[in-house]
């Protein structure tokens, strides 16, 4: 299953490993890619073997402190 969320924040590729680091942690997800958008809004895309909740995509990327836009 693919998912796609938009997360504010990120400004360097750091930000970027931080977010893939923690979506990597969720039960299901085999794959994280990131368009980073310097300062605005990156799509996340994130490729599981489950449904994701919501809640699950939310909590991970704010563990790397980031909110989902």
């Amino acid at each position: 299953m693919t998912t796609t969320v938009n997360v504010a924040g990120m400004t360097c590729g750091h930000c970027v490993s931080s977010v893939k680091e923690e979506l990597a942690e969720v039960p299901g997800v085999t794959a994280v890619d990131v368009d980073l958008h310097s300062g605005g809004v990156s799509p996340v895309t994130i490729e599981s073997s489950r449904e994701l909740a919501p809640a699950e995509i939310t909590e991970a990327v704010a563990e790397a402190g980031y909110s989902v836009a």
